[in-house]
């Protein structure tokens, strides 16, 4: 029966590293048969990638298969002209008939990973009549399609919540009742996608040495760190216990959410979390520090420290990075994320689309450049932030001096210049690198300005970019050119397992040195005192890191800071059960059709947003429910 089956689901991955051409070739067409695609070790192949095709696109806001994480929720605002399916998420106006991204069956900007499943168990099935293979690879391909198999459950499982595991494929003369499949419980779910990843790891490499030809494959760095992932995912509040689905069962009655939280699953967390930092750190996965490429240049200790945050992200390859997908690069969101007009010298220049907007609550996030937060920092005037402020040379590294801009943009944290481009904010790189130099390119946004809206399409809606997102040695060209130095998504990277083991720890045991020591090492990097040091000495709560509740508040403050802009963020709010309360707070920005600063430097309600319970679980389509009598549709919808 397998070898009659027809091979549904090709997809042909697009060359986006030339260094990984092997890596992305896929079956070629026209081919029809299970056991042609099974014929030769190079056949094998093809179908081996084809099952990495279904992996969703990190780096990309929208589009077929774009990470949702980008705008469907408070992040990153666009502009009217830019509405895109996951943007109609973050606007309300989610649906149950042809939901937006929907990645249950595909469509409206969602891959359809249960097609992905299926092909993987059509490897996982077949792969043994191979006849031209050595074990042990042969036993490394198996492995790799089992995390993968697990990645896509872990995707559906975060987005709808419980969800039908797919085992194996069924016959294609089932009977109808074989075929009307079961949710099943969310505990079942996890139990499944982390015995998946248990069992690929043992045949996974380390790490990938052949880089040239197999870079962005699957690791057991990159297994440990998915497995800590998801246990941890299903010890947050949205998962473990949550009350506001109690009575959600399938048809047979069946609970699908446990109804107490249970603290056990912390502690599991927490051990997968050190599982897989020991691993990485003993493989020699470290926090990224740029190392200055440019020899005669003298740079401050300022401009050294930002580039560590920004490089982290756009340095590929680096040593922090765990997991790049090289199937989603940043050439897109780099121009998308640059400002217009930023090199005056080239201000005619139209292929720098500016659009990706953070919006003011974003902004306020970020610390102080006492590491603590700007409601809490006993130095820092949070009630005159939107007063105007003219910074001297003193600033000069993050702030062009003479040059006005309002209160909330001075005297913040090294993340704060890094990440973010704003009006009177200095733009390190882009061909300029001396960073004593008064020619250093920086954003000017007010009406009439470059960086203003002039064109309808292509402008920041709030007066903010994510500058992390852009290589400093990008280069903006004549005519409308912008060269870009391109790099695979960071999916992982080890800060980010820093913060979910300290998370985790801290869930477990409360505060302690295992979980200091790994947050403040992330904000070292960051250029800020500990955690102890802040708080003790700027805080208006100087006692918060003391508790778990305190520390687990600093905690997410610290990942929603270090992970900005990511793809992570509305993730995170999802399970920590945040997000109805964050994404009911209004979307605001500047004024940015007024000319002088105190008429730009106005905080604009932009859009009100609404986020309810049953927000916190996508709708599963109309059509699937009506047609299957066993899946019942998730609360609300």
């Amino acid at each position: 029966m397998k070898k009659s089956m027809i091979i549904t689901g090709w997809v042909v991955l697009s060359v986006v590293l030339t260094a990984c051409d092997k890596y992305l070739d896929v079956v070629p067409d026209n081919v029809a048969t299970i056991d042609y695609a099974f014929r030769t070790r190079s056949t094998a192949e093809k179908f081996l990638f084809t099952c990495y095709s279904y992996m969703p696109h990190y780096g990309a806001p929208e589009g077929s298969g774009g990470n949702p994480g980008f705008v469907a929720g408070d992040e990153i605002w666009l502009t009217p002209n830019n509405a895109s399916n996951a943007w109609q998420i973050a606007r309300g106006n989610q649906k149950v008939v042809q939901p937006y991204t929907d990645f249950w069956r595909g469509g409206n900007g969602g891959i359809d990973l249960y097609q992905g499943i299926r092909d993987c168990n059509i490897f996982l099935e077949n792969i043994d009549m191979v006849p031209d293979m050595e074990e042990f690879e042969k036993n490394r391909w198996i492995a790799e399609v089992k995390f993968l198999k697990a990645y896509y459950h872990f995707w559906l499982l975060r987005m709808y919540g419980p969800i039908p595991l797919i085992r194996e494929n069924l016959p294609v003369d089932a009977d109808r009742e074989a075929v009307q499949l079961f949710r099943e419980p969310v505990d079942t779910c996890v139990a499944y996608i982390v015995r998946l990843l248990d069992e690929a790891a043992a045949d996974l490499p380390d790490r990938i040495e052949n880089e040239v030809a197999e870079l962005g494959r699957i690791t057991k760095a990159i297994d440990l760190s998915l497995k800590a992932e998801v246990l941890v995912t299903a010890a947050s509040p949205l998962f473990n216990g949550n009350a506001d689905y109690t009575g959600f069962a399938g048809p047979d009655g069946k609970p699908l959410f446990d109804a107490a939280p249970d603290p056990g699953k912390w502690q599991v967390a927490a051990k997968a979390c050190r599982e897989a930092v020991e691993l990485c750190e003993s493989l020699g996965y470290k926090l990224y520090y740029y190392q200055p490429q440019f020899s005669q240049y003298d740079l401050s200790d300022t401009t050294l420290t930002e580039m560590s945050i920004r490089n982290a992200v756009c340095e590929k390859w680096n040593a922090e990075v765990i997991w790049g997908d090289i199937n989603s690069t940043s050439n897109t969101i780099q121009a998308r994320s640059t400002p217009r007009g930023l090199d005056p010298d080239r201000s005619d220049n139209q292929s720098t689309l500016s659009n990706l907007a953070p919006p003011l609550k974003i902004v306020e996030q970020f610390y102080s450049n006492h590491g603590v937060p700007i409601t809490e920092d006993k130095t820092w005037d949070y009630e005159k932030r939107f007063d105007l402020v003219t910074p001297g040379t003193e600033s000069r590294y993050d702030l062009k001096p003479g040059y006005t801009t309002a209160s909330l943009n001075y005297n913040r944290e090294p993340r704060f210049y890094a990440d973010l481009g704003f009006d009177g904010g200095i733009w390190y790189g882009q061909g300029r690198f001396d960073d004593k130099s008064n020619d250093l390119l920086f954003v000017s946004a007010k009406r009439g300005q470059p960086a203003s809206v002039i064109n309808p399409n292509n402008y920041s809606v709030t007066g903010y970019w994510p500058k992390k997102l852009v290589n400093f040695q990008n280069v903006i060209g004549s005519g409308n050119t912008y060269t870009v130095q391109d790099y695979p998504w960071p999916i992982m990277r080890l800060a980010g397992l820093y913060l979910l083991y300290a998370e985790a720890q801290n869930e477990a045991s409360g505060p302690g040195q295992e979980v200091f020591r790994y947050i403040d090492a992330v904000r070292e990097r960051a250029g800020l005192p500990t955690v102890e040091d802040a708080w003790t000495n700027y805080s208006t709560s100087p006692g918060k890191y003391t508790t778990k509740e305190g520390m687990r508040e600093i905690i997410r403050r610290e990942r929603l800071i270090e992970l900005a802009f990511e793809g992570q963020r509305y993730w995170d709010l999802r399970r920590w059960k945040e997000a109805a309360k964050t994404l009911n707070q209004p979307i605001t920005g500047w004024d940015t059709n007024q000319e002088d600063a105190a008429s730009y430097y106005r905080e604009t309600v932009l859009y009100n947003q609404q986020f309810t319970t049953r927000d916190y679980l996508w709708p599963i389509g109309e059509d699937e429910v009506i047609s299957n009598k066993n899946l019942v549709q998730n609360p609300g919808w």
